[in-house]
């Protein structure tokens, strides 16, 4: 299949830093973004300054805030926030005159109430369709300065993925096929709860001992959750799973890992985001998560501290000291 036509719907860091790296690779593409002022300011710098200072949008990268124009590209690259993702595909439906145009989903999420993945959503929305995602240990800023990564791919139509996996990858983004959609979507949305977590122990100082369990139990959780949500085990020791965990919960360029950071440090939640001017995914999947666990009765010991952290208003210290002061069990996955 051709893909003469690319859209990226979303332009936002992880949207721009896709549409450079695609573009240096030969692709012209079409960056779509809701806010008209913020697309044309983009027209005249050819730099995406609020998300990534620095990093150039070649002129193969065209910018829209049409999103009619985006509707039948033979690739629709979803990169938008997660709690808006429905709300888009329903839009780009609207518009849409082709039934083998192919959405890849690049947003890391889970819709509250439903407990659908991003995959799910687009499949209602286009039934007819091959719908795809893509998740991995996936910086924005590094992707867009073409430092090596390395993330994986799948599709409901397998074809699909290797044909988006030779379109797509270079040498400094090797993507990999997998199997399933469950066990990648849910692994790239999930490991964002625990950065938040992780992020609060830095603010703590509790150490590089503590950081480590911390992420060591939470691919435990992350397991016995996405499982139970229909990924594969296998999936979660991957890319997506502990690939992803490990890059969110230790680098310096991780929006989650700082919300958990400047909480622990005496700032209120508002005050981190207004400040932060895009999204922490981790905070919408938390309370997406949290609900999912209690409907399945999954036992969830550091997203439930992570929910009361951002949901009840616990200190931070009071939800490490309550998860550390679980009683002694059996090490088990």
């Amino acid at each position: 299949m051709k893909f003469d036509k690319i859209a990226v719907v979303g332009a936002g860091a992880w949207g721009t830093a896709l549409s450079v790296l695609w573009s240096k690779k030969g692709h012209r593409i079409l960056l779509w973004g809701r806010d008209r002022l913020r697309v044309e300011r983009l027209k005249q710098e050819r730099e995406n300054a609020l998300h990534l200072l620095g990093v150039k949008l070649p002129e193969s990268v065209g910018l829209t805030s049409e999103l009619r124009e985006c509707a039948n590209a033979d690739l629709i690259v979803l990169v938008t926030p997660s709690t808006v993702l429905r709300e888009i595909a329903a839009r780009l439906r609207d518009f849409s005159e082709s039934d083998r145009s192919v959405f890849l989903s690049c947003t890391k999420g889970i819709e509250h109430r439903s407990g659908k993945r991003m995959s799910e959503i687009l499949r209602e929305c286009f039934p007819g369709n091959p719908i795809a995602a893509l998740s991995g240990p996936n910086l924005a800023i590094e992707v867009s300065r073409e430092l090596p990564t390395a993330t994986v791919l799948a599709c409901t139509e397998p074809e699909r993925a290797a044909e988006l996996q030779e379109f797509l990858g270079t040498r400094r983004f090797r993507i990999y096929t997998g199997e399933e959609l469950a066990g990648i979507e849910l692994g790239g949305a999930l490991k964002n709860i625990f950065a938040i977590a992780a992020g609060a122990g830095d603010g703590l100082d509790l150490g590089d001992n503590s950081k480590a369990a911390l992420v060591t139990r939470a691919v435990a959780e992350m397991v016995r959750l996405g499982v139970r949500m229909g990924g594969d085990p296998c999936t979660f020791y991957g890319l997506s799973g502990a690939g992803d965990l490990v890059a969110t919960c230790f680098s310096r360029h991780s929006r989650n890992r700082r919300v958990g950071e400047e909480l622990a440090r005496g700032r209120s939640l508002q005050e981190i985001t207004s400040s932060m001017g895009t999204v922490a995914e981790g905070i919408p999947t938390t309370k997406s998560a949290y609900e999912c666990a209690r409907r399945l009765g999954v036992d969830t010991p550091i997203i439930d501290q992570v929910y009361a952290l951002l949901y009840e208003g616990k200190a931070p210290l009071q939800a490490m000291e309550d998860l550390l002061g679980r009683g002694q069990k059996a090490e088990r996955i």
